[in-house]
């Protein structure tokens, strides 16, 4: 049974849900002040019911990542990762003048009931130079607080109409030309003290072998730093992405930089025409406990899309 949750929305900045006293998540939609690490939208913290952060915000290491957030590192010549831009045959280089942004341009959709919220929010994709590229509509719902279960989870789905009069073309480095680094889409960055936690995939795929892998779902078990506790997020594909306009692989990283991202174009970029839209939808568990994969399956199985 789903617990109720309280939802506090302070204007301008960002939205929160709180469950049984713990803050589950706070979703920023104000800019943050550093163009170069591409301003836009991100969810952090992320917390488990029993109150352990799960996500990272400007680690050292890349100040631009920012808990859970939508990203596009390659397209059309621009920067919507933020930071460094892989150039080929340069390695990354220091390109202020090509990292984008994206505006949220409001709410179309603000519904809070007992025990979810559902947001539907408007953003813009702006090129460097003041140009916009892209509308999109994102959707995020946070449902399914289950105490007795230990979790609770996220759903993103994202729609991106291109308005410019030109084709917008999706990469990553990958694409660009560096071996297995095809990092771009939704994008989660975990906490530093999650280095070398376990990756499991459906069947007997699992460790840093899911790097460039498809699979319907790609589990993250870290350990925590001062207490003796595990958590374990899910990250799941919605069903209608398998017809998507592109086929998806998983970005994942344990050693050093915990990392996992839907990419959208790890190995082949794809292209969106003038007035052409693409939707993906996915799905974020959030638990306590080190889950395996017997419990990873069974509640993709009983808490279907």
């Amino acid at each position: 049974m789903s617990a109720s949750i309280t939802v506090t929305h302070r204007h301008g900045e960002c939205v929160t849900v709180e469950a049984a006293g713990v803050e589950l998540l706070s979703y920023v939609y104000k800019p943050d002040p550093a163009a170069y690490e591409s301003r836009k939208p991100y969810t952090h913290p992320l917390r488990t019911l029993s109150g352990r952060q799960v996500s990272a915000y400007r680690p050292s290491d890349h100040r631009w990542h920012k808990g859970l957030q939508m990203t596009s590192s390659h397209l059309s010549g621009q920067n919507f990762w933020g930071g460094w831009t892989y150039v080929p045959g340069d390695w990354y280089q220091d390109l202020p003048d090509l990292v984008g942004s994206m505006r949220h341009d409001g709410f179309a959709e603000f519904a809070v009931e007992d025990e979810s919220l559902t947001l539907g929010e408007n953003l813009t994709w702006v090129e460097n130079g003041g140009g916009e590229w892209a509308r999109e509509r994102r959707d995020l719902v946070v449902h399914s607080v289950a105490p007795d279960e230990g979790c609770w989870a996220l759903d993103w789905a994202i729609t991106l109409t291109n308005i410019r009069d030109e084709p917008l073309d999706f990469g990553s480095p990958t694409t660009a030309g560096r071996e297995m680094a095809g990092y771009t889409g939704l994008h989660w960055r975990g906490p530093r003290e999650f280095a070398g936690g376990e990756i499991l995939g459906p069947g007997a795929l699992g460790g840093e072998e899911m790097m460039g892998r498809q699979a319907p779902w790609l589990a993250f078990v870290g350990e925590h730093d001062e207490v003796d506790a595990k958590s374990t997020l899910v990250f799941a594909h919605a069903p209608e992405n398998e017809y998507a306009i592109h086929e998806s692989h998983w970005f994942v990283r344990s050693h050093d930089i915990p990392t996992v991202a839907f990419s959208w174009a790890f190995f082949d970029e794809f292209t969106v025409a003038p007035g052409e839209s693409f939707h993906y939808r996915y799905r974020v568990v959030v638990a306590d406990g080190a889950w395996d994969r017997d419990r990873v399956e069974h509640y993709l199985k009983t808490h279907g899309f």
